[in-house]
């Protein structure tokens, strides 16, 4: 039997989940509203939100107005977002290296660090190609990356996050072209280890993921409040792309 990536398995832990518990909701609707005024894509666009995760992201944008398919890998996540479907919000398993439908969608968002997570160059790239056949021409893909330059800057060893009475030691480091975060922690007298791995991508890279893509660089933004990309300061990097 094929061992599970770590992705799979981590993504499925109700740990991931109480570790990233504190992420700012209320700075992520902002980040949105923000962008999807600045793209003027009009209500009732059909959206799809690529490694949706627990759906923060597509529930608002239908909040919003918008008609949103979420999809995710995990299954756990997957059946969480299926309490909050409604006839312009549904949620599906599914690999987003594959496309879901053929030019349908007017955006396709891909956000929060959801991307660089398989080992072989061509998945990852892959990911790129299919969101750009999910799209009508002219629609847009954003894709909202961590800044390698700057992570790799400003990376912290070793730290420890007590959430709910569980100590999480997590250890960073760069290896093998890619950022590791080693988790480990005890629960109930049980210990566990998880890992995330993204590689490392500079603007370079992406560029030329796009372009094989036929995908066309509109702005690079470098936070979530949509400032100019600095590559040595900035702690986001914010492709907003367009379909040729």
């Amino acid at each position: 039997m094929k061992k599970a990536s770590w992705f799979e398995s981590w993504f499925d832990s109700p740990y991931y989940h109480l570790l990233y518990k504190n992420r700012n909701d209320q700075e992520a609707q902002e980040f949105l509203d923000l962008l999807l005024t600045r793209i003027h894509l009009p209500k009732s666009s059909k959206i799809l939100d690529l490694a949706c995760g627990k759906g923060r992201h597509s529930i608002h944008m239908n909040q919003c107005g918008y008609d949103v398919i979420g999809i995710d890998l995990s299954e756990e996540n997957i059946l969480h977002c299926k309490k909050f479907e409604n006839d312009h919000l549904q949620f599906y398993r599914h690999d987003m290296r594959r496309v879901l439908r053929t030019h349908y969608f007017d955006a396709v968002f891909n956000l929060f660090t959801s991307f660089g997570y398989f080992e072989r160059e061509y998945e990852n790239e892959l990911v790129i190609q299919s969101a750009a056949k999910n799209l009508q021409v002219g629609g847009y893909f954003i894709l909202d990356y961590l800044n390698s330059n700057y992570a790799e800057l400003h990376l912290v060893p070793s730290q420890i996050k007590e959430i709910e009475g569980i100590k999480f030691q997590i250890n960073k480091k760069i290896e093998n072209g890619k950022i590791i975060k080693d988790i480990s922690f005890q629960d109930q007298g049980r210990t566990y280890q998880f890992k995330e791995e993204v590689k490392i991508l500079y603007p370079e890279d992406f560029l030329r993921f796009f372009a094989k893509a036929g995908l066309h660089v509109l702005e690079i933004y470098g936070d979530y409040a949509l400032e100019n990309f600095s590559l040595d300061h900035s702690k986001r990097l914010i492709f907003v792309t367009r379909k040729l």
